[in-house]
């Protein structure tokens, strides 16, 4: 049986790097800027910065970064400026503005412009993070988990698993086991898959497939999965 999942949260550590966040940090003060660099490029995220209000819209036009750190107290175009053109423009990229201690209305109007968070300055940077972090989150969409009885695959990142253990596949393989969770029980022609997974290369031999689904039935373990139809190509059963 195939079945589709979502709002998965479980992943298997592969060994690979996933693509950092891209945050850009835009505050009018370069000593600002230069520690929030340093602290967010440490804790794991891709950091641009822009020291002006009309340089970050400039920015996002170019490159839509995956949050926003903004001060709201900026000369010509100020934080709350950004904030209402980016909504403006349909985009959903979260905003979390920097406010001072006592700019209650200022923090108001924040939220009310299409922020999604704020932090009062001074704030501490382990819970800008953190903030960042559940922003993220909660912005992202769903994944699509691909199942057939115990074996999984999240798509996106090419993590496997079988009745819970992780499979630790190369690329070629976790690209094959999608294509056979996605037909499910209805056969995975030869032809179809070399198109499929390796791009019609005509220097790839036919006989690839057959290397590659053996690699996959060693991986994936008893009872097996994957069904061989003479002649033709492979499909799932159920174990």
């Amino acid at each position: 049986m195939r079945i589709y999942a979502r709002d998965v949260e479980a992943k298997a550590d592969r060994g690979t790097v996933p693509a950092a966040d891209k945050v850009l940090v835009v505050d009018d003060d370069p000593a600002i800027r230069r520690m929030l660099e340093r602290v967010l490029a440490a804790a794991g995220f891709a950091v641009e910065s822009a020291g002006d209000g009309g340089a970050a819209l400039v920015r996002v036009e170019r490159s839509v970064p995956d949050v926003l750190v903004l001060d709201v107290a900026m000369p010509a175009v100020d934080g709350l400026s950004v904030t209402r053109r980016i909504r403006s423009k349909g985009l959903a990229l979260p905003v979390l503005l920097l406010t001072a201690r006592d700019a209650v209305q200022q923090r108001v109007e924040g939220l009310e412009s299409g922020a999604d968070d704020y932090l009062v300055k001074p704030f501490d940077t382990d819970e800008l993070v953190a903030r960042l972090r559940a922003l993220l989150r909660r912005n992202r969409p769903p994944t699509e988990l691909l199942a057939f009885g115990d074996t999984s695959l999240d798509p996106r990142s090419g993590d496997a698993w079988r009745a819970g253990r992780p499979l630790h596949l190369t690329r070629r393989e976790s690209q094959l086991l999608e294509l056979l969770l996605r037909h499910g029980r209805a056969i995975v022609e030869r032809d179809a898959a070399l198109e499929e997974v390796w791009g019609g290369d005509a220097e790839v031999a036919t006989n690839t497939v057959d290397r590659y689904v053996a690699y996959l039935r060693h991986k994936l373990g008893e009872p097996a999965i994957i069904e061989t139809v003479r002649g033709i190509g492979f499909r799932l059963r159920a174990p």
